[in-house]
């Protein structure tokens, strides 16, 4: 049954009329993006003649999502700082460290996807391997962004979650078919727009209350008010096991997005390896300073919302309802709707592109005596994306939550692809044994783990031996030691002239 409109009584037409408009906006965007897609890499990569400006815009709306903006402000409700080490630092560290070691090297490398990396430094059957870890890792993802935005339209529109989610899939992803990334680079400008206004209103919202009306009693307020137990990491009867639950929160967005599709493809846009490196890292510096307000919202919500039992839901809107009047509400509803649409053409085109060109063209050339056209190498990538949203479209309606499908998603291609990734951007002539090595390592125990839902690596003995190990970090750590094992046995010796540059 779908629940009580959360608006005023008379706004729904308003907000559902402002809806339609800035959808229709979208679809005259990608069709107009449409007529500059001539082959696959204007499609994928926009041809890669992004600049700086264009670059760190789409770069910070591919992860500005339903996470950063919603998910993150109900954790760190319900549990403090600590749930801020995924999103934003993990996230915004994995920027700048992408900036500062992955940017450049992989843009020189010219190459349209990850799992091209992983061919050229270690084979096919390493490339095929990294595209079947990336792949099914960005369903979570995707299928989270889908729920919030479901529920979104659930609380303003009183739309049942089930129709909500295949709204949402139908018509987020519907123009990315047009222009791909040309499309989702104009509108993540315009949609990020949307989420700058809608975060500044929020928070001086948020600041006046909590001062009575004095921005700067507000932020005293914040810091003298809430519970010194919420601004901590790690609690003293628990300290080690919640260090080591934030290390490896942070590991996971930190580390684990560097060999991810949807960050390459945006560096791989880029017009220079020079425009790559900066944008990530004016993205890095962007994307901290707005996830600085979803936190801020969450840290706040037990001085601004009357307590209730149980975990806090929707605190971002719970609290956008209550200090915001029908106008200001309506710029922050389409914020969010920027915020969770932009990330999921990102992060539906990337898997897409993985699949199509990775996965299913070297099958099709194999087949075919005559080369597939550009013409249909372009149409398989629209499948492909078709593709992604059904089956993450699947996953939404199992009904994991949001936090536990993202930090799933994360936590994959850290386990088993950072490693040799790491390892292969910087230092050439490892046997592909090393890398297949490495990711069967990291994915056998992190697939065993999830099976049995253990959060400490083998659980039933370390964690009562004292040893409370997360096991994404012990599944990291078990991919290097197969890749040692991989360059140990291969016949190949490496050859690392202390550091042989790409």
């Amino acid at each position: 049954m779908p629940t009580e409109s959360a608006l005023p009584p008379g706004m729904e037409n308003i907000f559902a009329g402002a809806l339609v408009i800035y959808l229709v906006v979208l679809y005259v965007i990608g069709f107009i993006a449409q007529r500059r897609v001539k082959n696959v890499e204007d499609f994928v990569l926009a041809g890669r003649r992004l600049p700086t400006s264009l670059a760190t815009i789409t770069i910070i709306a591919t992860w500005f999502g339903a996470e950063s903006l919603m998910t993150t402000a109900d954790e760190v409700g319900n549990e403090g700082l600590r749930k801020a080490m995924l999103d934003p630092i993990g996230i915004a560290l994995c920027l700048f460290l992408a900036g500062l070691f992955v940017a450049g090297p992989m843009w020189r490398m010219g190459i349209l996807t990850v799992p091209d990396f992983f061919g050229r430094r270690y084979g096919k059957t390493a490339e095929v391997l990294s595209s079947l870890i990336i792949v099914p890792s960005y369903f979570g993802w995707v299928a989270a962004q889908f729920v919030a935005l479901a529920q979104l339209l659930d609380v303003f529109f009183g739309v049942p979650k089930e129709w909500g989610i295949m709204a949402v899939a139908t018509l987020g992803t519907g123009y990315t078919l047009l222009g791909g990334m040309w499309t989702i680079t104009w509108t993540d400008a315009i949609q990020m727009s949307f989420i700058l206004l809608g975060l500044i209103l929020l928070g001086h919202a948020i600041l006046v209350q909590l001062g009575d009306g004095s921005i700067s009693a507000g932020l005293t307020a914040m810091q003298n008010d809430i519970p010194a137990e919420r601004w901590r990491i790690a609690d003293p009867p628990t300290f080690w096991r919640d260090t080591l639950t934030a290390i490896s929160a942070l590991a996971i967005g930190a580390l684990g997005n560097l060999p991810m599709q949807d960050l390459m493809q945006r560096i791989f846009s880029a017009k220079s390896d020079r425009v790559a490196s900066r944008a990530c890292l004016w993205a890095s510096a962007g994307y901290i300073l707005m996830g600085i307000l979803p936190v801020g919202a969450g840290m706040a919500a037990h001085l601004l919302l009357p307590q209730q039992e149980g975990d806090m839901d929707g605190v971002v809107l719970l609290i956008a309802g209550k200090l915001l009047n029908p106008m200001l509400l309506l710029v922050f509803f389409l914020a969010i709707v920027s915020a969770v649409l932009s990330t999921i053409v990102s992060a539906v085109m990337a898997p897409a592109a993985v699949m199509a060109h990775n996965l299913v063209e070297p099958v099709w050339r194999r087949s075919q005596t005559i080369p597939p056209s550009q013409e249909g190498l372009l149409w398989l990538q629209r499948v492909a994306i078709v593709v992604v949203t059904i089956a993450s479209a699947w996953l939404a309606f199992k009904g994991e939550g949001a936090y536990e499908l993202v930090q799933g998603s994360y936590s994959m291609p850290l386990v088993s692809l950072f490693v040799p990734f790491m390892i292969g951007m910087h230092f050439k002539g490892f046997p592909p044994l090393a890398a297949i090595l490495a990711i069967v390592f990291g994915i056998t125990p992190w697939c065993l783990h999830m099976l049995v839902g253990w959060e400490i690596f083998f659980e039933p003995w370390l964690e009562a031996a004292g040893l409370p190990i997360p096991h994404e970090l012990a599944g990291t750590a078990c991919s290097l030691v197969g890749f040692m094992i991989g360059a140990a046995l291969g016949r190949k010796t490496p050859e690392t002239d202390a550091a042989t540059q790409i």
